[in-house]
């Protein structure tokens, strides 16, 4: 299939296909006699796991680790069991940092709603905020 049949088969643009194909994560298309790309019937698939694996939190160079191994004629399902692993575990941090966040927001909402913007110190910014 040609870049254009391929775009909608898998639902990124052409130049989503080229950039990929520049990254290593798509193999070089065969070149037709007017130097027309045509694709392998398995490049639609290979468009859509990348998608999904970006979707699930994997780096493009995460995602190409993956596809070299199973190039490599290796089930690459406890590499990918790994780096998922990793983001999760990243991910329950982040969330961690977030619920802090959220509790300092509300009680310096909680905080403001006593302050009399009028009765602000000067050598202040805002009272709502405090300076250590």
């Amino acid at each position: 299939m040609r870049i254009g049949d391929l775009a909608e088969a898998s639902g990124v643009s052409a130049q989503t296909i080229r950039f990929y194909e520049r990254e290593g994560l798509l193999p070089p298309p065969h070149r037709e006699a007017n130097g027309y790309r045509r694709y392998q019937d398995g490049a639609a698939a290979r468009i859509h796991f990348i998608r999904s694996a970006q979707a699930a939190g994997l780096l493009l160079s995460e995602i190409s680790d993956v596809l070299k191994l199973r190039e490599s004629g290796q089930a690459p399902c406890s590499h990918v069991e790994s780096l998922l692993d990793e983001k999760l575990t990243a991910v329950r941090a982040r969330l961690r940092e977030l619920a802090q966040m959220e509790d300092q927001l509300v009680a310096l909402i909680d905080s403001g709603k006593d302050v009399d913007p009028m009765s602000c110190s000067e050598s202040g910014i805002c009272d709502i905020i405090p300076v250590n």
